[in-house]
């Protein structure tokens, strides 16, 4: 009574409307996600200008920059596991699981932020 499993947090994740929180940049019809190297304001005041680039850049393959491409804080996560099973067909499957997946792993990293339709 009352306890909720794994799969009850999954399947609450498909009626969340994701939002980008990270910069990103498109590059040959795939997305870079630009992480920053230093988050304290001392680091990126002393070392930042030394460096090439200030940001991890971390490349999503076909579906991950497909995904990325549909979140848009309009659609749910079920909206979006719909699109990529039209697009990817059963390459995708299962698609709710690998999705639910993948859109916690951003939340958890802080790429997108979830919220209540």
């Amino acid at each position: 009574m009352g306890t909720s499993s794994n799969n009850d947090k999954e399947s609450n994740v498909l009626y969340m409307v994701p939002e980008h929180n990270a910069k990103f940049r498109e590059q040959e019809d795939h997305i870079v996600l630009l992480e920053p190297k230093f988050k304290m304001k001392f680091l990126k005041k002393h070392l930042m200008p030394r460096m090439k680039s200030p940001y991890y850049k971390i490349h999503l393959d076909d579906f991950g920059s497909f995904v990325w491409k549909e979140i848009d804080g309009q659609k749910t996560v079920m909206d979006i596991a719909e699109k990529l099973q039209n697009e990817f067909g059963e390459s995708v499957d299962p698609v709710y699981e690998r999705l639910g997946l993948f859109i916690n792993m951003l939340a958890q990293r802080k790429y997108i932020s979830l919220t209540e339709r």
